[in-house]
């Protein structure tokens, strides 16, 4: 019985060191959990430099710009148009080689620091009654404002490099040319460096807490044994609902817009930006080779003439008439037609487009709220707003200006069709140089800013006297409404 056990066993098998460690990988790779168990595993990128490059995947690096805005929807008719040609070559440079991502961030300001930068301290001139007074007026003034949200912009834009050797130069050369089309349409923008994006991130993740300070030193890495990551991440994700995830103590959802109308309006991206509360809203784009997309166009009209053939047999023998089609076909063969006559005949390309709305509140009764708001201006332009259902991790990681995109719903749009998400409102008149003297508010007939305006004292220099008179003159123009109280000299 013994022998024939012996017999019966499995021969024992030697195994060589490469299969020794390719086995050991294996199991290490079944142990390993599928979801990630901290915020920092979240955060999807691998590194982030001192200069702004920061490594998102083993060959993608990303360097990010923030621009701000111009008088756009206060301009006449034909500066808007100027205006929008010169968005269109703007969008017009990305080649298909490179990424790229809008994001629009609305965050809580914090309101100790913005009602420092208001007070007038006190010099023990016998005058402090009056720099009292005067405080106080600023503060009314700033009350009755609508500077509670700071509203910023950014653009992120990326490639595909073997090691950050090859892809430094190229993201600089990228970034200079960003900055010199930016500026031909007037538009400032600034490159950021490594510690503002982390800075930015770190607003991201702390919306719950708008007094939470950013502290980080590259210094600190080394000694800490610390990643950039433990700096900015939130003190918690919860994702176990479908549609709603918290983060930290606020109560988030993010939604992607999905259009039906044929053509949009330039306000909606606007109006979306108007709601009053916290919210990110990304557009991951990228470009289609020119020609690829022509094929891509020609191949669609095809299906879409092979389908009109098939429906025209069935009415021949059901002894209809072949002109009768459903009105469908007709209405899509017209649209590719024209965006296959604008694709060859004029300055247009083809993008795919992934757009996303991450909406934040303190209580689910108030989120509910906003996204009703959302979706009420996403009908009224004829498009709607559908929650990522158990993709809000996901919608999170994309939300994040990092040219990240794991949310694969795609649209495909044209030059024009992109521009027509207009970023610009109107240019920001407030100018934080410490020497506050009065504050009024931007009276608009719509739903534009309503923000303070910040007027310095009066220059001593002639010259500079005539430059800030243009400025009042370009003040009262575009804004329609300034106030300015002098100083008695």
């Amino acid at each position: 019985m013994a022998k024939d056990r012996e017999s019966k066993s499995v021969p024992k098998v030697k195994l060589t060191k490469a299969e020794k460690k390719q086995l050991a990988k294996i199991m290490a790779h079944a142990k390993k959990p599928k979801h990630p168990q901290t915020t920092q595993q979240t955060i999807p990128y691998q590194r982030m430099w001192p200069d702004g490059i920061c490594r998102v995947t083993d060959h993608y690096y990303t360097k990010t710009i923030q621009f701000y805005d111009i008088n756009y929807q206060l301009a006449q008719n034909e500066d808007k148009e100027a205006i929008f040609e010169a968005w269109c070559d703007v969008l017009n440079y990305f080649s298909p080689s490179i990424r790229f991502q809008f994001s629009f961030v609305n965050t809580v300001a914090s309101e100790a620091a913005f009602e420092q930068s208001v007070i007038i301290p006190p010099q023990g001139d016998g005058f402090d009654d009056v720099r009292e007074e005067y405080t106080q007026m600023l503060l009314n003034q700033v009350a009755k404002g609508n500077n509670g949200l700071q509203r910023t912009k950014y653009l992120t834009f990326g490639i595909e490099a073997d090691n950050i050797k090859i892809a430094k130069p190229r993201l600089e050369h990228i970034e200079l040319d960003l900055l010199n089309h930016l500026k031909r349409l007037g538009v400032k923008a600034d490159p950021m460096d490594g510690k503002e994006r982390l800075r930015l991130m770190h607003a991201m993740f702390h919306m719950d807490d708008p007094q939470a300070e950013f502290m980080f030193d590259w210094k600190w890495l080394a000694p800490s044994g610390l990643s950039t990551k433990d700096f900015i991440a939130p003190s918690g994700l919860y994702f176990k609902d479908g549609r709603r995830f918290y983060m930290g103590g606020k109560l988030a959802s993010v939604s992607f817009l999905q259009i039906f109308a044929a053509e949009l309006d330039d306000r909606i991206l606007v109006k979306l930006l108007g709601l009053e509360s916290s919210q990110i809203i990304t557009m991951h784009v990228r470009s289609l080779d020119h020609v690829e997309a022509i094929k891509l166009v020609k191949s669609k009209i095809s299906d879409l003439q092979r389908s009109k053939i098939d429906e025209q047999k069935k009415a021949v023998r059901s002894g209809y008439d072949i002109d009768i089609l459903p009105s469908d076909l007709n209405t899509y063969t017209n649209d590719l037609s024209k965006v296959l006559q604008d694709l060859q005949n004029h300055n247009e390309r083809m993008f795919m487009l992934t757009f996303l709305v991450m909406h934040t509140g303190n209580s689910r009764k108030e989120l509910d709220n906003i996204l009703l708001q959302a979706k009420g201006i996403a009908q009224e332009k004829l498009c709607q707003l559908v929650p990522l259902d158990y993709q809000q991790e996901e919608g999170l990681v994309a939300s994040m200006p990092l040219g990240y995109n794991p949310v694969e719903i795609e649209r495909s749009v044209t030059t024009s069709a992109l521009a027509i998400f207009m970023p610009f409102v109107t240019q920001e008149l407030y100018h934080n140089s410490g020497e506050a003297l009065y504050y009024c508010i931007e009276r608009f007939g719509f739903d534009l800013r309503r923000r303070c305006i910040h007027a310095d004292k009066e220059p001593d220099c002639r010259s500079d006297r005539r430059r800030f008179r243009r400025w009042r003159t370009t003040a009262l123009v575009s804004v329609g409404f300034v106030c300015l109280l002098w100083p008695v000299c």
